[in-house]
């Protein structure tokens, strides 16, 4: 097994950390060439990274060091290599925003304590924007120092030439790209001198103990402050429903309020337009994952971004129109091929989480009861006072688990059996499977090992996941 880890990540460990590497897990691949490997010893622990751009990773390096010395929560950097391809950051487990949000919420409706969290979060986002960006070295930025309107038209043509032309969508070269043209003239009359992020959605704010932790900023420029508030608030498969949307704007544009003047008509006029393009900019990256490498869970974004952009196109008011832009968004809303990618998966899959105390959940399929895993070999943090009163959905709780290796081995054998099990389901058409998770109340180890099953299995398989907590009703409140 220790022959397979990449040797100087591991040396790099050994110098930085002092004991022998001791467990070597890699991390699942996300939208990039990045890659990623949690790396423990006896007593210390840290993501290592490798990525063969070293003028990205010369970004990511020193904006991180910039911000930790403004004590904005990102990765420390622990030790980077000599050849600057590779490096050690600070771990912050495993929980985003996003998993946080897509496996506790009820259809539309999101928790308090979520919408509380969005908001720090945005609090944290002025901070990068506005405090962080004073001292900053803008000449680290790549691949440009700003979004000008040649970052812009990289996006639009990115958009163009791998969701437009892959989905079939008809439109006129020459008239698409005098509004391209035109389109980021307009957007560049916003006022650009802040840090931005370039790519602040759910999946880039850790959850952790002590509130929200930020990654994944190598992409940040000098830009506006409207476009990485797009990029949260219209972030696809979030899916934030709109008053929640509405809410969030008002409370970002209040607490900026204190930093720095603002013109609201003028900032939420810029907002729209940004949000146009941060969604086409994103379409562009689905296409690509999607279509053209043929990664398909790329493909299951795309049905929520028609949706943000059907609800932008209907009420944009921009003081400067773009007839044949706006024709093919439209195109792109109307579209059977693209529509097709959002029919609703074949296969059912109940997941529950029950306590021994009343018994394993019944089967009402009528196929038998599929999958019981028995949680209580797992250490459980309802033994302790400061979790007695949480549940597996609790961020404190979530910590404890991530800190514990058995969790981790134990679901990888449970995500081994489910893959078999829902690929086969699959090849046979059957409609219906279930696993269920017992623990000794049904509140914290239980509830935890459902929703990552849930979680593991919406992103890797084209399936309907119906998740429930048969011990919800008893929970202390």
């Amino acid at each position: 097994m220790k022959n397979s880890y990449p040797p100087h990540l591991e040396e790099l460990f050994l110098k930085w950390a002092g004991e022998e590497t001791e467990s070597f897990t890699p991390l699942p691949p996300s939208g990039s060439d990045r890659r990623y490997f949690r790396i423990s010893g006896a007593t210390r622990s840290a993501i290592g990274t490798i990525n063969h751009n070293k003028k990205e990773n010369r970004a990511f390096i020193e904006f991180s060091r910039h911000f930790k010395a403004l004590k904005l929560p990102v990765p420390e950097i622990f030790s980077v290599s000599d050849s600057t391809d590779s490096y050690l950051q600070e771990d912050f487990g495993n929980t985003t925003l996003f998993d946080w949000l897509s496996t506790t919420r009820l259809g539309k409706n999101i928790s308090g304590d979520i919408v509380r969290f969005y908001k720090k979060s945005l609090e944290y986002l002025i901070h990068f924007q506005v405090d962080a960006s004073a001292d900053l070295d803008f000449s680290l930025c790549y691949p440009r120092h700003s979004f000008d309107k040649q970052s812009m038209l990289w996006d639009l043509h990115y958009f163009k030439y791998y969701f437009l032309k892959l989905a079939g969508i008809p439109f006129d070269e020459q008239l698409l790209e005098d509004d391209f043209n035109a389109f980021s003239e307009y957007l560049q009359q916003a006022d650009s001198n802040y840090f931005m992020y370039r790519d602040f959605q759910s999946r880039n704010i850790m959850v952790t103990d002590n509130g929200p932790a930020f990654i994944d900023y190598q992409g940040g420029r000098k830009g506006p402050l409207q476009y990485d508030l797009a990029s949260l608030l219209y972030d696809a498969k979030a899916d934030l429903p709109d008053e929640l949307r509405r809410e969030l704007l008002d409370f970002y544009i209040s607490a900026l309020k204190k930093k720095t003047d603002v013109d609201e008509e003028s900032f939420k006029s810029f907002f729209q337009g940004f949000v146009l393009i941060r969604i086409m900019q994103a379409m562009g990256a689905y296409g690509f994952r999607g279509f053209y490498e043929n990664k398909e869970h790329f493909l299951k974004s795309i049905p929520y971004a028609i949706e943000n952009l059907k609800f932008i196109l209907t009420n944009l008011s921009l003081p400067v129109k773009f007839p044949a832009l706006e024709a093919a968004l439209w195109q792109v809303t109307k579209s059977e091929k693209l529509q097709q990618l959002s029919d609703s998966p074949k296969l059912t899959i109940s997941i529950n989480s029950f306590s021994y105390r009343r018994g394993i959940p019944v089967d009402d399929s009528g196929h038998g009861g599929g999958f019981v895993f028995d949680c209580r070999c797992i250490h459980n943090p309802g033994r302790y006072e400061e979790y007695k009163s949480k549940t597996g959905l609790s961020p404190e709780v979530i910590a404890f688990f991530e800190k514990e290796d058995e969790m981790d081995q134990y679901l990888g054998s449970v995500y081994t059996l489910a893959s078999q099990a829902v690929q086969k389901y699959l090849n046979r058409g059957f409609k219906h499977l279930m696993f269920s998770f017992g623990c000794t109340g049904g509140q914290h180890r239980s509830v935890y090992c459902a929703e990552k099953l849930a979680l593991y299995l919406r992103k890797h398989f084209p399936v309907n996941v119906e998740l429930k907590h048969m011990e919800r009703a008893s929970w202390p409140q």
